[in-house]
């Protein structure tokens, strides 16, 4: 009797231990959200679109992740998606952020309630996220929109640059590491940005916003839109005016395959972007090793997923300790491939 005591004493313990030693959250049991920046927007419903793949692949239960696009792009509606998904517990938050900073504290909150916090597209304080996926690393598509703009600019002359809320962090990331290039390098001297516009990521006010450019800038020869409601909504006014002024920027392929042309009758001759659905199926991929404890969010962690960059490794974000999982580099849109990629998305 005493020896099956031992031996079963001694298989509670061994089972202790392996529970004490397991990485993270059961699958069965993790529960995760994506919060988009806003609903009725087509690239903020791509990244949905890959999050959720993610999801259904990697076996979560369909009651186990909630894809939740704010009524619009404010804080304060994603502050109230964040208060109801700490109510409802989920394991981890995956946020598009629409402001760097007004979102810390509910994100704390989140934090101080168990949940794991992880940013994609547009960052937040590094202190109130485990980790950031990013879809293009700052300096690289910094660089293809300077470089877009001094060759459609023919290397001098105006430009502007249409963004989105002027809180957006990858929007103002981008810029600020344009500026420096710009600034750096006497190749760009003979450009001058003569103003930078905010569109708010809604259609009607970057249309307006684009008109108001063309109206106070007889000279300007190229607008710069690292948006993809902003591009389009440019792209329209530009091509229905019969405007001589140029774009390029960060849009959806299929948004803007009727703008792309290198001719006098298609306004944007080239653009940029990535594939937002990779990007939701990344940050899918970053919340589950997340949940499940395969990584920590720091810096030199690794995880596999079943993406053509795949394995993935956490790199410190330039000036910090803090950690990003870079998707890769931005792709050009031109004639050449517009068609075929506006079917995808």
């Amino acid at each position: 009797m005493k020896k099956l005591l031992c031996i079963a004493l001694s298989i509670l313990m061994i089972i202790g231990m392996l529970s004490a030693c397991a990485p993270g959250i059961d699958k069965s049991q993790a529960s995760y959200a994506l919060v988009t920046k806003s609903a009725g927007n087509p690239y903020n419903e791509k990244e949905a679109e890959g999050f959720e793949k993610v999801m259904k692949a990697m076996g979560v239960p369909a009651g186990n992740y909630i894809i939740k696009h704010p009524e619009a792009a404010t804080v304060d509606a994603q502050i109230n998606v964040i208060n109801s998904l700490i109510s409802q517990g989920v394991s981890c938050i995956a946020i598009a952020a629409n402001d760097a900073n007004a979102l810390s504290s509910v994100l704390k909150e989140a934090k101080a309630a168990g949940i794991k916090i992880v940013t994609l597209d547009s960052d937040v304080a590094v202190e109130d996220r485990l980790t950031f996926c990013n879809q293009a690393g700052v300096t690289q598509v910094a660089q293809a929109l300077v470089d877009a703009v001094y060759d459609i600019a023919g290397g001098e002359g105006e430009y502007a640059i249409l963004s989105a809320t002027s809180q957006a962090t990858n929007q103002n990331a981008w810029i600020d590491a344009m500026k420096a290039i710009t600034a750096s390098d006497s190749k760009y001297s003979k450009l001058t940005l003569v103003e930078v516009a905010y569109g708010d990521d809604e259609n009607q006010k970057s249309t307006d916003q684009t008109q108001a450019l063309l109206a106070k800038y007889p000279n300007l020869k190229v607008i710069c839109a690292p948006t993809t409601v902003g591009i389009a909504a440019a792209a329209k006014v530009l091509q229905d005016k019969g405007s001589s002024v140029k774009l390029t920027g960060l849009g959806l392929p299929s948004e803007m395959a009727e703008f792309i042309g290198d001719d006098a009758a298609h306004s944007c001759p080239y653009m940029f972007l990535w594939n937002p659905i990779d990007l939701g199926s990344l940050a899918a991929y970053a919340s589950i090793a997340l949940a499940e404890g395969k990584i920590t969010g720091k810096v030199g962690d690794t995880f596999t997923c079943d993406m053509e960059n795949s394995p993935y490794t956490l790199t410190a974000v330039e000036g910090t300790t803090a950690s990003e999982i870079i998707l890769g580099a931005p792709f050009r849109f031109d004639s050449s491939n517009i068609a075929e990629w506006a079917k995808v998305y």
